[in-house]
């Protein structure tokens, strides 16, 4: 046994051993490292003959050889049925991201319409997160933008309120919505609650893909308006179905023979893989996505697309359609995965998975197919341009390579009030955006001292990676670069040397006298401070870095800022909720109108009963 085998067949042994006691049925198995991460998660109808594949060295791949030699341990979870296995397949890989595995890097939600029900006159608003309140949601949407388009249609054909609850309660006439025919105005009673209901009922029914009742019982009450000489009303409700035609306007990317369906298309170019997902819901385009898997260079376009549609569908419900442009292997399994999905979330209806041959859906998979091949020739072109600035980056800090990743750090405060530190990430790919991190300054920090917050930031940052062990890992960066002059970056460097990080290039950017963007200063161990020309790329790639990390810390402190300009004395009330709090202000007014307010007020107020007025009571009053 050669030195170079001995690691392989060790990993075989491990396999061997747990094979012993592996059962015939459904489930998962994950082989793990020495450190205990997840190397590879799969799936199989009979776990004990899909594993023993892998202790047949020779015939595997060099890439399933290396995992078998670094593996150490293996677990696996059992399930009823493969399509169980797959789903949990799919849920593992998603949260444990495994090196040898088609990883979908998915950690965005997605927004949703949503219509509530808590309300005598309800509101239509976006809404992303967990769907907790009681109301009737429609979607996903691909972006913000793409639900905000829809938001303004239903106003505009629905005139149906999009205003929070405490701001209508508390209008005493009509807003600007009202005046550009937006909303109908029911906080002031420019409608009755019976005629908003008859509105909210065409705007569910227009999102539940019934648009042509909806306009065919418009086109019905304008006549009528005519026919008694209401011309105003008729004009209104013309303007309410021009702006319904214009929502349902079709086209390849608005398909009317389509209601309800995903359409995904998969494109890969020298072994990068971009996969374009179109949400058709309701007979609308709710916007589109381009995802670009990880994956090792010699998986096939199908095999990705796979491994994709279970990742997907891990965290939202799939839809009763799901068209591709590849036909997949195990397409059965995974149909009758993503229908047992749909049904653990109380939906009707299996799920349908199919490749289009012609017509309309035929072209709307080739439009979908053209949107991935494109996106994917332009990422491809970015991360090209991308990587000769990472090489001019090594070539003048003398770094033995081009760096994998350049962590960018600034703060912003006003007068030490406010206090927060952010972290962006630049490498190959560009911004890694899901990288980022935001720093809430916990130590107490004098007006000016950004030292201290540097170090608070670093200390946090580098002291959980050393302890995590992710020293020289992927998330271990190459280069961290401050805004800053030779000052900033001597602390830094005492910060990181009291960590014992010592592997890391520090660099800091310092703009010129007159402060002009161009000019700036590049401070570095071992070198005098330099400039660059003004039209040099990599000043100009360092810039963009700098003004990045600027960027992300002014929003930031913005959102930290308002956040703490919402906050009252009443959210240290014990049994305090944000309904609660909601009531009292509504009913007071004010936070200082609760405190001031006496006991037989608090009992009258609506939502908070005896108990919790008497405890409030006693907050603001002890003794």
């Amino acid at each position: 046994m050669t030195d170079e085998n001995a690691p392989k067949l060790r990993g075989v042994t491990v396999i061997e051993t747990a094979l012993e006691t592996m059962p015939l049925s459904p489930g998962v198995y994950r082989m793990l490292d020495a450190k205990g991460d997840a190397l590879y998660v799969g799936k199989a109808r009979s776990l004990k003959k899909r594993v023993v594949a892998y202790t047949k060295i020779a015939v595997l791949p060099e890439r399933l050889r290396r995992m078998v030699s670094e593996t150490v341990t293996m677990e696996i979870i059992t399930t009823h049925t493969e399509a169980e296995a797959l789903l949990l397949e799919a849920n593992l890989i998603k949260r444990l991201k495994p090196r040898y595995n088609i990883v979908l890097r998915d950690d965005k939600s997605y927004p949703w319409l949503m219509l509530t029900e808590d309300h005598p006159f309800p509101q239509i608003t976006r809404h992303r997160g967990q769907q907790v309140r009681k109301a009737s949601y429609f979607g996903p949407f691909a972006s913000a933008w793409a639900v905000n388009q829809t938001v303004t249609a239903m106003q505009r054909v629905f005139l149906l309120r999009s205003c929070n609850d405490s701001v209508f309660s508390n209008r005493v006439r009509p807003c600007l919505l009202f005046q550009i025919k937006r909303c109908s105005a029911p906080c002031v009673g420019r409608v009755n609650e019976a005629d908003y209901a008859a509105l909210v009922d065409q705007a569910r029914a227009f999102l539940s893909g019934k648009a042509g009742t909806v306009q065919e019982a418009l086109a019905r009450e304008m006549e009528q308006a005519a026919e008694t000489l209401e011309f105003e009303r008729a004009a209104a409700l013309r303007d309410r179905i021009r702006g319904l035609t214009y929502v349902q306007g079709g086209g390849v990317i608005n398909p009317a023979s389509i209601e309800d369906a995903d359409v995904i298309a998969g494109h890969q170019i020298a072994g990068s893989t971009c996969i374009q997902v179109f949400f058709i819901r309701g007979g609308r385009n709710n916007g589109n996505r381009a995802f670009y898997p990880t994956h090792a260079k010699a998986e096939e376009t199908a095999e990705v697309m796979a491994a994709f549609l279970a990742q997907f569908y891990d965290d939202k419900p799939p839809p009763p359609q799901i068209l591709l442009n590849h036909d997949l292997p195990e397409i059965a399994l995974i149909a009758e995965a993503l229908t047992l999905k749909r049904q653990t979330l109380n939906l009707r209806g299996k799920v349908e998975i199919a490749v289009p041959r012609r017509g309309e859906k035929l072209a709307v998979v080739e439009h979908a197919a053209i949107n991935a091949r494109e996106a994917l020739e332009r990422k491809l072109a970015e991360t090209a341009g991308q990587s000769k600035l990472l090489e001019g980056v090594a070539a003048l800090f003398d770094l033995p390579q081009a760096p994998r990743r350049i962590e960018v750090y600034d703060n912003s405060h006003i007068m030490g009030r406010n206090a927060y530190g952010v972290m962006i990430v630049g490498g190959p790919e560009g911004f890694e955006k899901n990288a980022y991190r935001k720093f809430s300054i916990k130590s107490a920090i004098t007006p000016g001292d950004d030292f201290g917050m540097m170090r608070e930031m670093l200390e946090r940052r580098f002291g959980r990676a050393l302890k995590d062990g992710e020293e020289g890992g992927p998330n271990w960066p190459d280069i961290v670069l401050i805004d800053g002059g030779v000052g900033q970056l001597s602390a830094v460097r005492r910060v990181l040397e009291e960590l014992g990080v010592e592997d890391v290039k520090v660099i800091a950017i310092a703009k010129g006298p007159d402060r002009d963007a161009g000019r700036e200063w590049f401070h570095t161990d071992g070198r005098d401070p330099f400039q660059l020309p003004p039209r040099d790329p990599i000043l100009y790639y360092l810039q963009r870095l700098r003004d990045e990390a600027h960027r992300f810390a002014i929003t930031t402190h913005r959102a930290g800022r308002s956040k703490s300009l919402t906050t009252s004395e009443l959210d240290e009330v014990p049994g305090i909720g944000p309904g609660r709090k909601r009531a009292l202000l509504n009913h007071f007014g004010s936070a200082r109108g609760v405190k001031n307010a006496g006991l037989a007020d608090l009992e009258a107020t609506p939502g908070i009963s005896k108990a919790i007025a008497r405890q409030i009571y006693g907050f603001f009053h002890p003794g």
